[in-house]
């Protein structure tokens, strides 16, 4: 499942990250990496969805989001 498919307040485990390498890059700076946990907070319908990682929210286009893979839902 991609994180553009997950679902409004679940978290999840990022499994794979692909994307161009610059993309991948920057959000590895920002701290988004394989086995990081990512909350879904907000999806708009056509447009960013909003995600929580180490504390910190962001904006991640829906394009971005089709090519960050992730596990299951988690426990909460």
């Amino acid at each position: 499942m991609t994180l553009a498919e997950g679902l409004k307040n679940k978290s999840y485990k990022v499994i794979k990250i692909d994307l161009s390498p610059q993309v991948k890059r920057q959000l590895e700076t920002l701290g988004l990496t394989v086995g990081t946990t990512v909350r879904v907070l907000n999806k708009k319908r056509r447009g960013a969805i909003i995600v929580k990682f180490r504390g910190t929210r962001f904006a991640v286009g829906r394009r971005f989001a089709e090519g960050i893979t992730t596990g299951g839902a988690e426990n909460e």
